[in-house]
């Protein structure tokens, strides 16, 4: 059975402590600065991307946000990047800039005992700061779901990485590498609520994050779900356990790892949908995009991709890195 209430508001409490670990207790985007928002249909703010073609929902002769441009080869040597380059300018500040959160374990999460942002996410960082550098130098800003983008555009960030979907929506504000990971989209719920899949969202309300792309699934596969949404991914756990939403939807690793708070909650159901993971890189910065592509070929030849996918994603079952497609 669900815990009681008593149980519900310990639980609440010892995630909401996990929670401000991870964000190392200084992230402006918990609700106390921006509460969640309950609606049966979800209010779009200026610039969110909510609604974006799923990705198998896209024409092919439209839109194919999954080709990037050809991985540089070879790649140059750390400290002498090519002049004039997006590279060169980040090497010459000293540091790589990057936007990533420390909420999203294992992707990218801070580690409680060390204080390191570690996760999935972050080797893919350090393998792009190792290439320019010779070795890890960077800057983290803690960027919310719905600020990604906004931080690129702004010159805030060199680049993200925060297990951020590829979307023909995104890619008209925004470049991305190829794809590093693909993710498959589930549901979490309490074990004995019975919901054994999405159909059994209806009528029931489900959290995401601000921004997401399951929220625009959800709208269409489920009419009749209620959408709540917040700032993060551990908000969305709170208020499971407070017993406000009846499920959180999102991608696989993810709740993998809000399965990890709460020995109450699993996975259910059949995958709703796939998520490709690419590095997000301000529009127009093509060498980047192809540096990025040329050090995802390099680590995915040498064994780092798997290792990686080992230590972080082993709890998902096998994987191997995904097809990449380039154009010149």
């Amino acid at each position: 059975m669900r815990p009681g209430r008593r149980g519900l508001l310990a639980a609440a409490a010892t995630a909401l402590s996990a929670a401000l670990l991870l964000t190392g207790c200084a992230s402006s985007h918990l609700t106390g600065s921006n509460p969640p928002t309950t609606s049966a249909s979800v209010p779009t703010p200026p610039g969110a991307s909510f609604g974006a073609p799923a990705p198998e929902d896209v024409p092919s002769a439209t839109c194919d946000p999954f080709t990037s441009l050809r991985a540089m080869s070879p790649l140059p040597e750390p400290g002498h990047m090519p002049a004039g380059s997006a590279m060169e300018r980040i090497a010459s500040r000293g540091r790589m800039v990057v936007g990533t959160d420390t909420g999203s374990n294992p992707m990218s999460f801070r580690d409680p005992i060390s204080g390191d942002i570690r996760g999935f996410d972050i080797d893919i960082a350090n393998w792009i700061s190792e290439a320019i550098f010779g070795e890890v130098r960077i800057e983290y800003r803690i960027l919310g779901t719905g600020d990604r983008v906004r931080a690129l555009q702004d010159g805030d960030v060199d680049i993200v990485v925060k297990s951020m979907s590829i979307t023909c929506e995104r890619t008209e504000l925004m470049d991305f590498s190829a794809p590093y990971y693909v993710a498959s989209q589930r549901i979490l719920v309490y074990r004995n609520s019975g919901i054994e899949s999405v159909a059994g969202l209806a009528h029931k309300s489900v959290c995401a994050t601000r921004n997401s792309t399951p929220i625009a699934r959800i709208q269409r596969k489920v009419p009749g779900a209620r959408l709540v949404t917040t700032n993060t991914w551990a908000d969305c756990l709170v208020l499971m356990q407070q017993g406000q939403v009846d499920g959180i939807v999102s991608d696989e690793p993810l709740l993998s790892g809000i399965a990890q708070q709460d020995p109450w909650v699993r996975i259910v159901g059949d995958p709703i949908g796939t998520e490709y993971y690419g590095v997000g890189i301000p529009k127009g910065e093509n060498d980047m995009v192809r540096f990025v592509n040329g050090v995802l070929e390099q680590r995915r030849a040498d064994g780092s991709w798997q290792r990686a996918y080992t230590t972080w994603l082993s709890q998902l079952g096998p994987g191997i890195p995904p097809p990449t497609n380039y154009r010149d």
